[in-house]
């Protein structure tokens, strides 16, 4: 076992308005893409803003677990493209599946991210060699989702 202590670096935090697709149960689960529509991006290392591409792909699986995958780029205040691609997990509890089919959905959902950044900008290369942690809440009632991500020292 390792003896190692880790830090979080808050990075930055944004927060996005989405559009709502419900593709409905497949093989897989329940599947629901959330499209960005454009947010604000600020925090201690990147300002700027999220554009309005990519999005999250959501798959609420049998047992209650939530699945995400997005893709995503944020443009920082100095120009910079930065994508950003993330998974992560929620656990909506045993039967999560059965109330987000029957349309009862939670009013907040909350998920755990590991978001992996990529650019060429010469300011933010920094970005490309750290492995970020983020809490990522999505309001479903205001389509609104907010992230604060950390990178790991």
């Amino acid at each position: 076992m390792f003896n190692h202590r880790y830090e979080l670096e808050h990075i930055f935090s944004f927060g996005a308005a989405l559009e709502t697709e419900a593709i409905g149960p497949v093989a897989e689960g329940i599947r629901v893409n959330f499209y960005c529509q454009g947010g604000e991006v600020t925090g201690p290392k990147l300002q700027g803003r999220c554009r309005s591409v990519g999005g999250d792909w959501l798959t609420v699986r049998t047992d209650g677990v939530a699945i995400l995958d997005v893709r995503t780029t944020i443009e920082s205040h100095d120009g910079a493209l930065i994508a950003i691609t993330y998974s992560g997990v929620a656990d909506l509890g045993s039967d999560g599946y059965q109330r987000f089919l029957e349309g009862n959905l939670p009013a907040r959902l909350t998920l755990h991210v590991v978001p992996r950044c990529q650019t060429a900008h010469p300011g933010y290369l920094w970005l490309n060699r750290v492995q970020c942690l983020g809490i990522w809440e999505v309001d479903l009632g205001r389509s609104h989702v907010s992230y604060d991500v950390y990178a790991v020292r």
